[in-house]
């Protein structure tokens, strides 16, 4: 992992800070997350405290400081979608996979987080899970999906 860090931090010139946003998400693309590893290296690089580092990254809901499951599930809460019953959905999610918005859950499988709009407001609520949208989900379909992602991802 830190050599994958490193070759990313070969492409920027030490001690720009300007290129911090950038760096960070290319490691969180490489790796999937930021890690404690990636943000001690990072400051380094470009001679700023870790704590400056991760107050920054906290700062945008864009980074992850875990690792993401192998389900990532994105779920619609924006306005069109929440009239449509976007937090039904949410709530089955919350109760089919044990954790909240933003976790993983122990052995890796699921990951969810709740984003402000995706486009198909007419649509609503809508899905994306690993990058396929879901539209006009239903509340009571998810635990029959939530089993069959599952069962996919255990016999993969």
């Amino acid at each position: 992992m830190s050599t994958d860090i490193e070759s990313i931090l070969k492409k920027y010139k030490p001690g720009r800070r300007e290129y911090l946003i950038p760096m960070l998400q290319e490691i969180q693309d490489d790796l999937g997350y930021l890690s404690e590893e990636a943000i001690v290296k990072v400051g380094s690089f470009v001679g700023l405290s870790t704590t400056k580092i991760y107050g920054l990254a906290t700062f945008y809901d864009q980074f992850r400081f875990v690792p993401s499951g192998k389900v990532q599930i994105k779920i619609c809460h924006g306005t069109s979608c929440f009239l449509n019953g976007s937090q039904s959905v949410i709530d089955k999610i919350k109760e089919e996979t044990g954790i909240m918005p933003g976790q993983t859950t122990r052995d890796g499988i699921f990951s969810y987080e709740i984003v402000t709009c995706m486009g198909g407001c007419n649509n609503g609520p809508l899905i994306c899970i690993n990058g396929e949208y879901y539209t006009g989900v239903k509340a009571e379909q998810l635990p029959d999906l939530i089993k069959k992602l599952r069962f996919i991802i255990e016999n993969d």
